[in-house]
């Protein structure tokens, strides 16, 4: 899904059997076939298609990037051999913990879900990838609004993705249906590669696995997990790396992949992914403008999402807690959870019995958007938690 350590050999029979079991799980209410109890939580909105970033719009629709359904398009062997460009390292090219290679179509998109919770389609075909282990989807990993404008950030795309003549980039979604590509982010890159490689060589991903971003300060900042970085893309398009943390991941013998990104009270608040097997080691991270960091809580599963409420406290998405088999697979499901980090850094959990959840942001009413079943699922889902109390219209979050 993020394309760094989410997918290793040794789990990929673990990881398509989640497809399995999920596929036959109900994405109608939250407690159906196929999951564990849930609590604090109701469905606003089904049928969509790996849902992924959210941000609510101007007139208060909710705009939903979806990864797509993958597909079966390749640009390496045994279709191309040699292979049209490089390729996600996968066992086949000698790689143990290769999730590659990777395979790619055309049916990512962005939606739009109104106040009842009926979606649209804003945009549609654009690239959407998988890899082989897992079937891994990636596509538009999220939407934003900068200057009155919408703009979606694409992780499926590319040569490396199975899709020859495409590329990664940050579109802006136009009114007609279709997009401009403003910045091509697998250009930048390759023209830009991280500090230092050490944790990367065997599961490189050579157009990127971009995951999130904030609109603030004048500009996009978009997190890559995979190079393990966080870029900023002004508003004439200028791409400047904020900050590297490879160099760091190496130094402490520790793989840091930022996942998720929001901007508070003058700095960036970002989460983590962890190295498999899943345990505690995840982290929400301090980021000021500059790029300086500092750890705030640590102790967090699978952070593959963060954000604030009017109060100003802090809450993370744990995708996976599971740690009695501490891989992605169907004793996974239910066990996400949305937890608040208290002032004295203890973690009150808020909301338990997601499944496999991708993204969240809090909406204008208060109210705390997930997208859940946002991996590996036929279908996924939108859903909405009362987790802040007292918050509600017009306050800004």
């Amino acid at each position: 899904m993020i394309g760094k350590r989410f997918i290793a050999p040794a789990v990929s029979a673990v990881i398509i059997a989640t497809v399995v079991v999920l596929g036959a799980a109900s994405a109608g209410t939250a407690g159906g076939p196929g999951r564990s109890p849930s609590t604090g939580f109701s469905v606003f909105a089904t049928g969509l298609l790996n849902p992924r970033g959210l941000e609510f719009g101007p007139g208060g629709g909710l705009f939903v990037a979806e990864g797509g359904p993958g597909g079966t398009t390749s640009t390496g062997p045994p279709e191309h051999d040699p292979p049209l460009c490089e390729q996600v390292p996968g066992p086949s090219s000698g790689s143990p913990t290769g999730p590659g290679p990777a395979t790619g179509g055309f049916g990512a998109r962005v939606s739009r879900i109104g106040r009842d919770g009926t979606r649209r389609t804003v945009v549609d075909g654009l690239p959407t990838s998988q890899t082989t282990i897992g079937a891994s989807v990636q596509g538009v990993a999220d939407v934003k609004f900068f200057d009155g404008r919408l703009y979606a950030i694409t992780a499926g795309a590319g040569c490396s993705h199975g899709l020859a003549g495409t590329v990664n980039s940050l579109l802006r979604v136009n009114r007609n249906g279709t997009v401009t590509s403003v910045v091509n982010l697998s250009a930048y890159l390759a023209a830009h590669p991280p500090a230092d490689r050490t944790f990367e060589l065997n599961d490189w991903e050579p157009d990127g696995t971009w995951y999130s971003m904030v609109a603030a300060r004048g500009a996009l900042y978009a997190v890559e997990p995979n190079h393990q970085e966080i870029d900023r893309i002004d508003s004439r398009w200028h791409v400047t790396r904020v900050l590297d943390l490879s160099a760091q991941s190496v130094a402490q013998q520790s793989w840091i992949g930022p996942t998720s990104i929001v901007y508070h009270d003058g700095d960036f608040y970002f989460g983590t992914l962890s190295p498999f097997p899943i345990a505690p080691a995840a982290a929400v991270y301090r980021m000021t403008p500059s790029g300086d960091v500092a750890r705030i809580v640590g102790g967090l599963f699978t952070v593959l999402g963060v954000a604030f409420d009017c109060r100003d406290r802090l809450y993370a998405l744990e995708s996976m807690t599971d740690t009695a088999i501490p891989f992605p697979g169907p004793n996974q499901i239910g066990s996400g959870k949305v937890v608040r980090i208290n002032r004295d850094g203890s973690q009150t959990v808020v909301v338990e019995g997601l499944s496999f959840p991708t993204a969240m942001t809090f909406g204008p009413d208060g109210l705390l958007y997930i997208s859940n079943f946002g991996f590996g699922a036929p279908t996924g889902e939108i859903d909405r938690a009362n987790v802040a109390d007292g918050c509600g219209f017009g306050h800004d979050h």
